[in-house]
């Protein structure tokens, strides 16, 4: 699997490593990734995601059906 995040759909960046020289080579910034299962009560069962921990604030804030909802809503989850 990707480095995508399967709520919010963050993926890595690019950017430069600067030295002290002012030297640049280029470098990834990668999501800040968690695999973790949730369980849904609407369907009784158990999903494993895997999400940024941005998108666990937002899960934690209005729950996890509403976020799948919002992910399907936006192209994100089938």
């Amino acid at each position: 699997m990707s480095r995508v995040c399967e709520l919010t759909g963050k993926k890595a960046m690019v950017g430069n490593n600067v030295s002290h020289a002012m030297n640049r080579t280029k470098r990834k910034f990668h999501a800040n990734l968690v695999k973790k299962r949730f369980y849904i009560p609407e369907e009784d069962s158990w999903v494993t995601l895997k999400v940024s921990t941005s998108a666990l604030k937002t899960i934690n804030k209005i729950g996890i059906s509403a976020a799948i909802k919002d992910a399907k809503s936006k192209g994100f989850l089938k």
